[in-house]
């Protein structure tokens, strides 16, 4: 898990991404202007920054213009839209634009990512007695090695990725395995069960009334 700095003017949007980045096990240290950004640096090293454009006391790309973050890893989160924004945002050296509004979800995956190329140690997870290894995708339940299709896997996967936050259905099958939704959402249901089943997470892979499903860690 990772150290987050979230660069931020609107407390509600800062409370929001602190929150959700803890759902999923990050730390997070709260900036709400370009000042207050760079005296966090003086005791908070962090892993990621996620940086708003628009903020007080030295705007965004301001920041990024004096290197402030030197070789930590930026996501701009912006509602700044334009073509040329995300071009000179990414000019700047960032490694990802995103634009506001956002999607917890969308923001946690884009995250992840950045992450996953600054930390390319093996990813593995200990849950009761299930180890999940996702770069070997393999998973052994109480010493035992359990199949799981690609289609189960990839599921568990986003599950894992966004635990403790509730995924619609189609949200699932989007992440999971990009489809389009087309009105039936019965192959996830029967995916859950299997999984369920197969990693003894009856009590971990929760059902979120007339919504979708949640894995508790």
């Amino acid at each position: 898990m990772a150290d987050i700095l979230i660069v931020e003017d609107e407390k509600s949007i800062n409370d929001l991404i602190l929150m959700n980045l803890k759902l999923v096990g990050h730390t997070g240290k709260q900036a709400f202007d370009g000042r207050e950004a760079m005296a966090a640096l003086d005791e908070f090293k962090p892993d990621l920054v996620i940086l708003d454009v628009m903020i007080p006391n030295e705007d965004g790309f301001s920041l990024m213009e004096q290197k402030i973050f030197k070789n930590t890893p930026v996501i701009f989160l912006t509602a700044k839209d334009s073509t040329s924004d995300k071009v000179k945002g990414l000019k700047l050296g960032a490694d990802d634009y995103i634009v506001k509004p956002f999607e917890a979800v969308e923001l946690l995956a884009r995250v992840e990512a950045v992450l996953r190329r600054i930390k390319p140690a093996e990813r593995i997870i200990t849950i009761d007695s299930t180890i999940i290894c996702f770069d070997q995708r393999t998973v052994t339940v109480e010493g035992s090695t359990v199949e799981l299709t690609n289609r189960e896997f990839e599921l568990l996967e986003v599950l894992i990725s966004n635990r403790n936050i509730a995924l619609s259905r189609e949200k699932l099958l989007d992440l999971a395995w990009g489809y389009d939704y087309f009105g039936d959402t019965r192959t996830v249901d029967v995916h859950i069960t299997k999984l369920r089943k197969k990693l003894n997470f009856e009590n971990r892979i929760k059902t979120i009334y007339k919504l979708g499903y949640r894995i508790e860690i």
